[in-house]
Order: C-alpha cells, then structure tokens, then sequence
C-alpha cells in the first residue's frame, strides 16, 4: 500500500528513468564497440565502460520496477555509480595513464557532460525523499505524521 502512493517512477523519478536509459544505451553502445574492436589497447579502461553500462541498466530497471527489493536494489546500484565515478574520476586525473582511453566515468563523466557526476547525487536525493514519504505513511495507507 505504501508502494504505491510514491513509487520511484513518479514525478521527478520518471525524468531520473529517462535519463539513466539514455546514459544506460551510450554507455552500453560505447563499451560494445570498444570491447568488440580495442579491448587489447585499453583493457581496464574499457572493463569499466562495460561495468558502468551494466549499473547503469540495473539501476534503471530498479527505478522502474516497484517493491521493496528493487528499492533496495536501486540504492545500491546508484551508491555503487556514485563511488565508481569518483574513484574512476579521481584516479584518472591523479594518474591519466591508467586510462588511456576515456571510460564512462573517466574525469568524473566529462566526456557526457559530468551527467555521471550529477545524476547519481540526484538519484539518491530523489530515493531518500521517496523513503521519507513511504516512511510516513500510516497503516491505512494515508499520509500520516510520525513523532
């Protein structure tokens, strides 16, 4: 019941879907051919490209999908994106030979407009405000306050 009065594919959410699909085929189109035709000349960089397109599908499919698992699921997909870009990120400016090909996450999302920075700080923002809502949901499924 509390399901249902704010699932993540409302409001905002919907956009957020949007936007993961679209970053989710660009990043899957990108690593395919990279793996497919160089993998040989950037191994780890293009690894990541594939590991990042995959989050990217799982965290999309979880912002669709309703229950509690795949809220679970959509929070951890996106923490685990939120980490990857700033490692990655970080670690490709500190050291750029470790990447001699651009990832996904590669200088925090640069080459997609930082939209890998930007979109999972959204993401998680978007999913505590539907926790908090759930959260104050009374057990007759109306909105209710809590102490």
């Amino acid at each position: 019941m509390s399901e249902e009065l704010r699932p993540t594919s409302a409001g905002i959410g919907r956009v957020l879907i949007a936007v993961y699909g679209i970053l989710a085929l660009a990043a899957m189109g990108r690593s395919a051919y990279q793996v497919a035709t160089k993998f040989d000349e950037a191994p780890v960089a293009y690894a990541l490209s594939a590991l990042a397109a995959a989050v990217y599908v799982v965290a999309t499919i979880a912002l669709v999908a309703r229950g509690p698992v795949w809220f679970r699921v959509a929070v951890i997909a996106i923490g685990f994106e939120l980490v990857g870009v700033l490692v990655v990120g970080s670690l490709s400016i500190i050291d750029p030979a470790l990447f001699p090909d651009d990832t996904v996450w590669t200088a925090f999302g640069r080459g997609y407009a930082f939209v890998p920075l930007v979109l999972p700080v959204l993401g998680l923002l978007w999913l505590r405000q539907v926790a908090r809502v759930r959260a104050t949901v009374t057990p007759s499924g109306t909105p209710g306050r809590t102490a």
